[in-house]
């Protein structure tokens, strides 16, 4: 059952990428031909709005084919009214970024609808105390609610944690310990930790630890939005930098994922409730939506790049160096699913 979750999952996942690109292209007059959930031999298709919709037996991605455009063979172009290859620039990129945006608009819905099922926060109770801390140092002791940090209200770890991480000089703490109140003074110590690209950094800390006790947050209308939208900036972000780190070298190679991965992260989540589904397909949809945005051709990032060179010079790029560039981008995204399946393969063996 979880195994049919995180394929229906994925699958819905690329049917509004996918949309996008429809869309985008029927708005702009262009024939849609094929519009595939999938590749390989079709399980099932009809025909309706001049277009035929397909469900394929590898549900490892999905495409839109217009008229006039085709990524298995560049060269192949239509010069019809509802042809892509007529489009200006400007509305070919439109096209191509609307698939994209899709999957960003879509992660914004699917944290709205998580933010108005009250999602779970970590509570700020300390658990474990650091010996000879700031915290150890100050008295505070495992259980103690942390209700305030300088006057300012703390009503999660999380909002704890930045407070610490920012501040300059001494803390007022106001903690609630056995139902009554005491105030505590300490400094953070610039302290070595790991961050989530298991990257050393340094970092103001106190020596505490989470007690792992959570609560749901009760947002109104306006911070249903809120939280949205900076859960989405916030997954758009850690994607994109953790994509940097890789391409840089300051993750190495084998922290690269694949659809096994997803598929078993999914699954995993499936069984944890449908918080945790909802909450982890928003980041695999910000994920789709930055990886087609890389300038790799056969990549939605990649056609816009040729696009944007057409713009600046007034003229299309070569075709012997865009099927050049294409069959290079092809490769390149084989070999990173190569990687990222052996990587999932390896995780498995231990």
């Amino acid at each position: 059952m979880s195994f049919l979750v995180s394929v229906l999952v994925l699958s819905a996942l690329i049917f509004f990428h996918e949309l996008g690109h429809y869309l985008a292209a029927r708005a702009m007059g262009v024939k849609v031909d094929v519009f595939s959930i999938g590749f390989g031999k079709k399980l099932y298709s009809f025909y309706k709005f001049n277009t035929q919709w397909s469900i394929s037996a590898i549900p490892l991605g999905g495409y839109v084919k217009m008229k006039g455009q085709d990524d298995s063979d560049p060269t192949k172009k239509s010069y019809d009214d509802d042809s892509y290859t007529v489009k200006t620039p400007i509305q070919k990129i439109f096209i191509l970024f609307a698939g994209p945006l899709a999957n960003f608009l879509l992660a914004f819905v699917l944290y709205f609808i998580i933010a108005l099922g009250g999602p779970n926060a970590l509570s700020p109770v300390i658990g474990q105390v650091s010996e000879n801390s700031p915290a150890s140092e100050a008295g505070l002791k495992t259980n103690d609610i942390i209700k305030s940090i300088n006057g300012i209200e703390v009503k999660t770890w999380e909002e704890m944690a930045k407070i610490i991480t920012s501040s300059d000089g001494s803390l007022n703490i106001e903690i609630q310990r056995d139902g009554f109140i005491e105030f505590k003074t300490l400094t953070p110590k610039l302290s070595e930790t790991t961050n989530m690209y298991n990257e050393t950094i340094q970092k103001k800390m106190i020596g505490i630890g989470a007690a792992g006790v959570t609560h749901k947050l009760d947002l109104g209308f306006i911070d249903t939005i809120s939280y949205a939208t900076n859960q989405t900036i916030f997954a758009s972000t850690m994607i994109f930098t953790g994509l940097q780190k890789l391409i840089v070298g300051d993750v190495p190679a084998k922290e690269l994922g694949g659809v096994i991965s997803i598929v078993k992260i999914t699954s995993d989540a499936s069984e944890a409730g449908w918080m945790s589904v909802l909450f982890f397909a928003a980041l695999i949809s910000v994920n789709l939506g930055i990886l087609n945005l890389l300038p790799i051709p056969a990549l939605d990032g990649g056609h816009i790049m040729f696009n944007l060179y057409e713009m600046l010079f007034k003229r299309e790029a070569s075709e012997a160096v865009v099927v050049k560039l294409t069959i290079a981008g092809w490769v390149l995204l084989f070999s990173l699913m190569g990687l990222g399946l052996y990587n999932d393969i390896n995780r498995l063996l231990g």
